[in-house]
């Protein structure tokens, strides 16, 4: 990348003063005129229609004033400002698994458990530019929505098309878990996270949570679990005897015990989100804590510039000796 010019030795550009009686003294000479010579009258020469050498008179001055100016700037030693810069990203593989079952329709967050956690995930997302991120969803079963990808206007799609019910009901945390280790396994990234969100607890699913833990820290994965929900009841929605949604206080159920245990035996850590404030912040701790690696080189170079001034200035001093001594030559 070029920047600006700038000068190694920049005192020289003070010589560019010297331009200042140069034109003075031209203005003077010309006005004093140069040889003369007696006639009784110079009403033909007023009529008599001026040349093209008549206008062009001046121009071996200004070429010299400009010739002088290239010269001294060349002496200046003007260079560029070539600026290289080499990034190297080493970023973190991520899969996001989040719980999905009816319950996450409890009205304890703004508007509800599943849409505060997909608005919160999706500025994690964005946040993390460099980083290749999956997304596995769970109930009573679990899959893969997207597998980890760095496309993530793509990823933020797939997840707005998360929603409850499109699998089977049920909390299968073992599950999910395993299968984000599932998407992790095989990645060759320096750093590798699992997030987990959730609201209940283990009820379904063949693969018990701590067992997934312990598959999970086998391959060097640190598992961060939120537990969604606030304390004591939160209103859950319920269908009345005439198919009308209402919504029922149920108590929270979180297996706090069995989310910390799973933090522990990977490395991550359990964090506690009771609102939509609260998520937010919890992601953003995570954000801080799983930094990508962003190594920046930096190389500049001062290309010499001088010489194109230097050629110039000379090319234009040879055309006004010639000029001034052939075409355009004048009576002392």
């Amino acid at each position: 990348m070029l920047g600006i010019i700038k000068y190694a030795n920049p005192e020289w550009l003070w010589a560019l003063l010297v331009l200042v009686p140069m034109i003075a003294y031209y203005v003077f000479r010309t006005r004093q005129g140069g040889a003369t010579l007696q006639i009784s009258t110079t009403d033909g020469f007023r009529q008599t229609r001026k040349g093209v050498k008549y206008y062009l008179r001046h121009l071996p001055f200004v070429l010299r004033c400009v010739a002088v100016a290239l010269l001294i700037v060349a002496m200046a030693r003007p260079q560029s400002v070539e600026i290289q810069t080499n990034v190297t990203t080493e970023g973190i593989d991520i899969v996001l698994a989040v719980d999905i079952s009816s319950s996450m329709l409890a009205r304890d967050f703004d508007p509800d458990r599943i849409s505060a956690a997909k608005e919160v995930a999706s500025n994690f997302i964005v946040d993390r530019p460099n980083d290749r991120i999956g997304l596995v969803v769970f109930a009573g079963e679990s899959f893969t929505q997207s597998p980890l990808t760095t496309d993530k206007a793509s990823l933020l799609n797939l997840l707005q098309q998360v929603k409850s019910g499109i699998i089977e009901d049920g909390t299968a945390i073992g599950n999910g878990l395993a299968t984000a280790v599932n998407r992790l396994k095989e990645s060759d990234a320096v750093s590798k996270v699992i997030i987990l969100l959730t609201d209940g607890v283990n009820n379904r699913g063949q693969v018990a949570p701590l067992t997934a833990a312990d598959i999970a820290s086998t391959f060097g994965i640190r598992v961060y679990t939120i537990g969604v929900g606030t304390q004591g009841k939160a209103p859950y929605p319920a269908i009345d005897m005439w198919g009308n949604v209402t919504y029922v206080p149920m108590e929270v159920e979180i297996d706090e015990e069995v989310l910390t245990e799973i933090a522990d035996k990977t490395g991550g850590a359990y964090f506690r989100a009771t609102d939509k404030q609260k998520l937010e912040a919890i992601y953003e701790q995570i954000n801080t804590m799983e930094k990508s690696k962003i190594d920046e080189e930096h190389l500049t170079r001062y290309p010499e510039c001088f010489m194109s001034f230097a050629l110039i200035g000379l090319l234009l001093l040879l055309t006004e000796f010639l000029l001034r001594n052939f075409w355009l030559r004048q009576i002392p």
